[in-house]
């Protein structure tokens, strides 16, 4: 069951690349949607059925991880259209994504 999981949440990631290849907005659309977020309430109810607090919670902590994830593609887009190289944009992004994350996980307990 395990590889199943990692095959399927795998071929999402690779389809968004190919696909980014060509029509990179559509690939950050799909990229975008909660795929990833319905595969992982589907595996946690399958491995905990019936534990709807938990699945709540996750639900909880996804739509308030939304925030530093925004925070993270804003710095971003705007480091690209600075054209600064894509290690320091990379670097900056992250930095203020775990900065929000962390105010995130201290705001949620």
């Amino acid at each position: 069951m395990f590889l199943l999981k990692l095959l399927i949440t795998n071929a999402i990631i690779v389809s968004c690349v190919l696909i980014g290849k060509r029509l990179p907005t559509l690939a950050g659309l799909i990229a975008a949607m909660p795929l990833t977020s319905l595969l992982v309430l589907i595996w946690l109810y399958t491995d905990n059925p019936g534990d709807l607090a938990s699945l709540s919670k996750y639900c909880g902590g996804v739509l308030w991880g939304i925030i530093p994830t925004v925070l993270f593609f804003a710095v971003a887009m705007s480091c690209f259209r600075r054209e600064l190289p894509l290690s320091l944009t990379l670097s900056l992004s992250f930095a203020v994504w775990l900065a929000a994350a962390a105010v995130h996980q201290w705001l949620l307990r």
